[in-house]
């Protein structure tokens, strides 16, 4: 029902008869002032109905898949917000949203994990031979953090085939992109710990991403 709710409401937004909700209305204006495209809000409301049946991801594609549909699709309308139509910087966007789908789910495991539930690609697991229940005891076998090695990698190359773009994407979209930073921190963090999804030092903050945002922002980079 609240899917519903969302998509009814988009339809009502682009017809210029947002419902009386202070959400809906702020997006109204959003979408009135920077002309954003709708296809990019329904990717996200769509992609989200399909998860909410809680199964994990069939395969690598398909959490790419939902990093493309959610994450890349709200990084091409900040784009849009930001005036930028550059293929380069959609390029950009769609690898940065890929990883942060993908960086999402290994963050979110022990969470899910204290709630029965993995989301973990299930061929990467298959591969490895390593059930969910290896991860709801959290194991710190070998084979466990070969699961987590190769899906933390795939997010690697994600933000490295991004950062390939940088010097072809206009600087105006750069800010848009500074989340990289989190993402790569939080990658350097799992490799530290020898892919050991459950260590205690991944789920304590980094005083210091504030200070590693501002040096990105003004070193001009992503």
């Amino acid at each position: 029902m609240r899917m519903q709710f969302w998509k009814k409401t988009v339809d009502d937004i682009y017809c210029d008869n947002p419902p009386h909700q202070p959400v809906a209305i702020e997006l109204w204006k959003a979408v009135r002032r920077h002309n954003l495209t709708k296809r990019w809000l329904m990717k996200i409301i769509d992609e989200r109905e399909k998860n909410l049946d809680d199964k994990p991801y069939r395969n690598i594609q398909e959490l790419e898949d939902y990093g493309e549909n959610t994450q890349s699709s709200l990084l091409y309308l900040t784009l849009e917000i930001l005036g930028i139509k550059d293929l380069h910087a959609d390029h950009a966007a769609s690898h940065i949203g890929k990883a942060q789908g993908i960086v999402t789910c290994l963050r979110a495991t022990p969470y899910h994990g204290s709630r029965r539930r993995v989301f973990l690609p299930m061929d990467v697991c298959v591969l490895h031979g390593v059930s969910q229940e290896d991860f709801l005891r959290k194991s710190q076998d070998k084979n466990v953090r070969d699961v987590v090695y190769d899906v933390a990698s795939q997010a690697h190359l994600h933000l490295k085939h991004a950062r390939s773009f940088h010097k072809s994407v206009p600087v105006k979209a750069f800010p848009a992109f500074l989340q990289t930073v989190a993402l790569e921190d939080y990658l350097k963090k799992i490799q530290k710990v020898d892919f050991d999804i459950f260590h205690p030092s991944l789920q304590q903050k980094n005083a210091l991403l504030p200070l590693s945002l501002y040096i990105q922002s003004w070193r001009k980079r992503y």
